[in-house]
């Protein structure tokens, strides 16, 4: 591969302008069709093989124009003090706001008056008007939102407090400046790292023309693929930290090649040879992680993780092509006059030890103890993942401020916390022989149910073979208690259908999260065992031991427990959320640990394959395993640590984003790199290695046989290259 690589770096250097041609082409090309594209709407939910999909897909069937998938709303009424909504004048707002909201857009399928549904409570405090829409969130036009905020302006006048929760005022997230932040930390430490504006900009450019290209592409593709709105940013966060890093690597392999002496098309050409054949591994095993997701059978999961990992496949391809070309233009300029002096002290043998060295010696002489602190740390910061609880937003995780939470708050005050999640009771008496019997002994069922606040009376569709009840619990949509009545309406079903051949099925939002969340839970030991298993093989191949390959994946897991545990303790338990924007604690969504183990997992082998290749590339040139350390940590830890920073930058910039899934992916990414990259392969790895000795590189003779010969290290490039034989290149590439 080595050889390969080599040629294309040189290729790519040498066509440099229509290289870039091609690249600027591709970025206008899908620019204007995300241009062109219509407006994305909102991302169907589906969790196949749920109770709860199959409820819905049964309303969807049974109750035809029923606008199950539809946006809601709901407006809620709290009357000034010592008065009740059931006063004249305050019943007489509320009339026309019904009235209003009726006739404010084409897209309302029904509004309930509150005085004729029984959404008044026993106090007459509080009342609330269900809106429901014939379409979804994201499909609602402005019009229509603006019809729905002003609803209760003529009310609020009269003294009344008005506040509007549900779905329907769902809008785009956005990230804010704090984004633009993390890539100004990024161009800092890239300047630091290189000493140069040339070099330190190159890595920013081309990150951003893959991320263009990726963003743009998913923006185009949106209504066809039905991809979410969050998709694109979440491309965007991944495409970044991974096309800022891989261009580094690179680019500070073709300074070190110059610094050597060589031509700088011979530089250009090693370096995509040597650090690009690492930037192919690192790649291949982000690309499984997030391609990996789709073992979850969750539909919009799957889409996400395959839109991020096509960026990363763009960004492979732009660091060994379009940087090379970009390094040609560049010229010498890309060494600045610091760096150049700095890389001449460096190389010459009686050169004063760095950062990195004195860093690995020290390892080297204490790796016992190094090993027992980044264990022990990073074990203690993992304790609060113990009590993880896991479930979805809903209006009650929003921050105070909002008028969501605010109707939230006054539903649970007037009502009750359940009236925040009823649960829809879908009964199909298509098999039974007395379906309204049936149905009422669902009813009474349960009736006598623990935590049930009220069971509303059966409505049944047109066709009479279905039924709706809708079941209010006494606690908060994400509580146990509710969980538990999802669950105890299930097992009675199973008795009834026995008994009268009715199905009983449970869906609704709260019913979806519970179900979401137990789908999540089922598929994370699955999943790790595919991507770790995958991964293994992978760099097995790379390292060419059994051992390198396992203490990778055992320190991996070791950073990502870590850094849920640092997920709880700010987002559940509230510690320092200030400091991080959390307005409000709640359950960790459930995507979120799924999800970060995915991303995580590749990008920490990003940093094991950028610094253990160094180490292998010197333990095949002849070094001892010690010295073989030292020397990966000389020429790596620098950038691989500027790498780190830069990452952590990208990831912590979406911890300002208004959407809370977003921000909460941002925090958990910025901090798993953080200690994966400083504590588990600084310090862990070493030290691990450094009581292997030649243990680490061990390979079973038979295994050795059958795998493929790589070359990641390069060893079989500098043969052809010494050789002076084009023929040995060919053989070279034939062979990989």
């Amino acid at each position: 591969m080595a050889t390969f690589l080599y040629k294309i770096g040189r290729l790519t250097f040498r066509r440099r302008r229509l290289v870039a041609l091609v690249w600027v082409a591709l970025l206008a090309l899908a620019g204007f069709g995300a241009a062109s594209a219509s407006t994305a709407t909102s991302s169907s939910f589906s969790i196949p093989g749920t109770e709860a999909q199959k409820a819905f897909d049964l309303l969807e069937e049974r109750f035809p124009g029923g606008s199950a998938d539809g946006a809601t709303a709901r407006v809620v009424f709290k009357a000034p003090d010592g008065q009740k909504v059931t006063d004249a004048g305050n019943k007489a707002e509320v009339g026309k706001i019904v009235a209003e909201l009726k006739s404010g857009s084409d897209q309302i399928a029904s509004v309930a008056d509150p005085f004729k549904a029984n959404a008044v409570s026993e106090n007459g405090s509080t009342a609330y008007i269900s809106v429901s829409y014939e379409v979804s969130s994201m499909e609602l036009t402005d019009g229509t939102r603006e019809a729905l905020e002003d609803a209760g302006e003529a009310a609020r006048s009269s003294g009344m407090t008005v506040e509007i929760g549900g779905d329907a005022l769902q809008v785009m997230p956005h990230t804010g400046a704090t984004e633009v932040i993390g890539i100004a930390v990024a161009a800092v430490v890239l300047v630091i790292t290189f000493g140069s504006l040339i070099a330190a900009g190159l890595p920013l450019l081309t990150a951003l023309v893959g991320v263009g290209i990726g963003v743009s592409l998913i923006t185009a593709l949106a209504n066809v693929l039905d991809l979410g709105s969050t998709t694109s940013t979440l491309a965007m966060m991944i495409g970044l930290a991974v096309g800022i890093d891989y261009a580094l690597f690179i680019v500070s392999r073709y300074r070190a090649e110059l610094a050597e002496g060589r031509e700088r098309e011979e530089a250009a050409g090693r370096a995509v040879g040597t650090a690009g054949s690492a930037v192919v591994f690192a790649g291949l095993t982000v690309v499984i992680a997030l391609v990996g997701l789709a073992v979850v059978n969750i539909p919009m999961l799957t889409k996400m993780g395959a839109a991020a990992a096509g960026t990363v496949a763009i960004a492979v391809l732009i660091a060994l092509t379009l940087v090379p070309a970009l390094l040609g233009f560049a010229g010498k300029r890309v060494m600045g006059r610091k760096a150049r002096k700095a890389a001449e002290a460096e190389n010459k043998p009686d050169a004063k030890p760095n950062l990195g060295t004195r860093w690995a010696r020290f390892v080297l002489r204490k790796p016992v103890w190094v090993l027992l602190a980044g264990v022990i740390g990073l074990g203690v910061i993992a304790v609060p993942a113990a009590s993880l609880e896991m479930g979805l937003p809903d209006d009650g995780s929003q921050p105070k401020s909002t008028t969501q939470r605010q109707a939230y708050d006054l539903l649970s005050d007037g009502f009750g916390p359940g009236f925040n999640g009823p649960l829809l009771v879908v009964v199909d008496t298509k098999g039974s022989a007395d379906g309204r019997t049936a149905v009422d002994q669902v009813s009474q069922e349960i009736e006598g149910i623990g935590h049930v606040a009220a069971v509303t009376p059966a409505t049944f569709n047109k066709a009479g073979d279905a039924a709706t009840i809708t079941v209010i619990p006494e606690d908060r949509p994400s509580s146990v208690q509710t969980e538990d009545v999802v669950h105890a309406i299930r097992d009675a079903g199973a008795d009834i259908r026995s008994e009268t051949g009715a199905v009983v099925l449970v869906t609704g939002a709260t019913a979806m999260n519970i179900d979401f969340s137990e789908k999540m839970n089922d598929a994370l030991l699955p999943y790790l065992a595919l991507v770790v298993g995958l991964a293994f093989l992978l760099l097995m191949v790379v390292f060419r031991s059994l051992l390198v390959p396992l203490k990778a994946a055992l320190g991996f897991l070791l950073s990502v427990v870590a850094a849920l545990g640092a997920v709880v303790a700010v987002f559940q338990w509230g510690w320092l959320g200030s400091l991080f924007g959390v307005e409000q604690t709640g359950p960790i969504m459930s995507m979120m640990p799924i999800f970060m183990v995915g991303v995580v997992f590749g990008l920490a082998m990003d940093y094991e394959v950028f610094l253990v290749t160094r180490m292998r590339e010197a333990y095949v040139h002849g070094e001892t395993p010690g010295q073989a350390v030292v020397t990966g940590f000389r020429h790596g830890a620098r950038v691989v640590s500027a790498a780190a920073v830069i990452m952590i930058a990208v990831f912590a910039g979406f911890i300002g984003s208004s959407e809370s899934m977003i921000k909460m992916i941002g925090f958990s990414l910025a901090i798993a790199v953080f200690f994966d990259a400083f504590v588990v392969r600084m310090a862990i790895v070493p030290a691990v290695l450094a009581l292997l000795g030649e243990r680490a590189w061990w390979l079973p003779r038979r295994l050795d046989r059958v795998l493929p010969n790589v070359d990641v290290e390069g060893e079989g490039l500098r043969a052809n290259l010494a050789d002076g034989s084009p023929a040995g290149g060919e053989r070279e590439l034939s062979r990989v």
